[in-house]
């Protein structure tokens, strides 16, 4: 379970496994980590967040939570932008289908449906998801339960429930990411502003 403190650290409990740049790391039973950018403890949190002034309230400029959905031949891919951390696991995978320089960015007849499935199934953040025509929308999850953090970048979590919910529309309660850096406009989830700003632990 991860809990969200207002304008502090997300507290994370029972967490079976964390995993560190340099591999797994020992998870306690309760872990403070820092999600303000500033703590001399990375990844846990040192009470910088109070010297800072650091604030989780959403921005104004939020993304809007919105899903759009791109219709193929045989598969429809749906996309929410707040979700998304911009790990770019989509184009380096899959270019001809997931291409941001080009608009619409999302072709679903440009590769096979399992293509497509794979791809989905390694977006760390959840903001893709499928349908099949007159189906159902599916979400696709990767990797054990636990929390990976990613080297100059966000908390990728897996099968570890938010303890607040994972609002947004169309979003998976499994897999999500975390802002770390303090920076990102759509706390809690990350943006992409870590690699924007330059920050770095």
């Amino acid at each position: 379970m991860i809990e969200e403190r207002p304008s502090g650290p997300l507290v994370a409990k029972a967490i079976p496994r964390l995993t560190g740049a340099n591999g797994a790391m020992e998870a306690q039973p309760v872990m403070a980590l820092c999600r303000c950018g500033a703590s001399r403890n990375k990844p846990f949190c040192d009470g910088t967040h109070s010297e800072i002034g650091f604030t989780s309230d959403p921005s104004p400029d939020r993304t809007p939570d919105k899903v759009r959905v791109y219709e193929g031949e045989n598969i429809n891919i749906h996309y929410n932008r707040l979700l998304c951390s911009h790990a770019a696991e989509c184009g380096a995978r899959l270019k001809p289908v997931f291409d941001s320089s080009r608009k619409p960015w999302i072709e679903p007849d440009n590769a096979t449906p399992k293509e497509i499935k794979d791809v989905i199934r390694a977006c760390p953040s959840g903001a893709l998801s499928f349908s099949e025509p007159g189906g159902t929308v599916q979400q696709l999850v990767d990797g054990e339960p636990g929390i990976t953090i990613e080297p100059n970048g966000p908390y990728r979590v897996t099968e570890i429930p938010l303890a607040s919910g994972v609002h947004a529309e169309g979003a998976s309660p499994d897999k999500y990411v975390l802002c770390r850096c303090g920076a990102s406009k759509n706390k809690p989830f990350c943006d992409g502003s870590h690699a924007d700003i330059g920050w770095s632990d």
